[in-house]
């Protein structure tokens, strides 16, 4: 049975440029000395490539780990109301409280693609948020769902 930590550890800032916290999506090849990949540097670098990603991954997709994702593809072809935005910003809110419980949500807006053309079905997500243990790190991060 796994032993949940209780332990608070104190924040720390990131300082030591030498120490890589994730990978850098999309994946490339690295020209400095953090590996093979490329990798983020800093927490919230690594935060922001989190968040894009979940935002990115349907449901399912992953194997092993069904239930981590969204389901954004499936509002592409609905009707855009002020109803499906709630929706889609509630399910946001849930699924990032479930899987990154660090980062606190300040503003999420979504929109779609009527500003293009007419056949252009897309779903743009902009989330605000900051880390709990740093409020002072004001962040944003926008993907655009759908055809690109």
């Amino acid at each position: 049975m796994a032993i949940l930590d209780t332990i608070q550890k104190p924040y720390i800032a990131d300082r030591n440029t030498e120490m890589f916290i994730g990978l850098d999506y999309p994946l490339h090849k690295s020209d400095g000395s953090e590996g093979y990949f490329k990798s983020t540097s800093t927490t919230i670098e690594a935060v922001k490539t989190n968040i894009k990603m979940l935002l990115m991954t349907e449901q399912g997709e992953r194997l092993m780990q069904p239930t981590l994702g969204l389901k954004l593809r499936r509002y592409l072809f609905e009707q855009f109301t002020s109803e499906l935005e709630i929706d889609i910003q509630n399910e946001i809110v849930e699924t990032i409280n479930h899987w990154l419980p660090f980062v606190e949500i300040q503003d999420i807006k979504v929109g779609t693609g009527q500003d293009y053309d007419i056949e252009r079905n897309t779903i743009t997500v902009k989330v605000d948020f900051n880390i709990t243990r740093d409020p002072n790190t004001l962040e944003s991060v926008q993907v655009q769902i759908g055809e690109s």
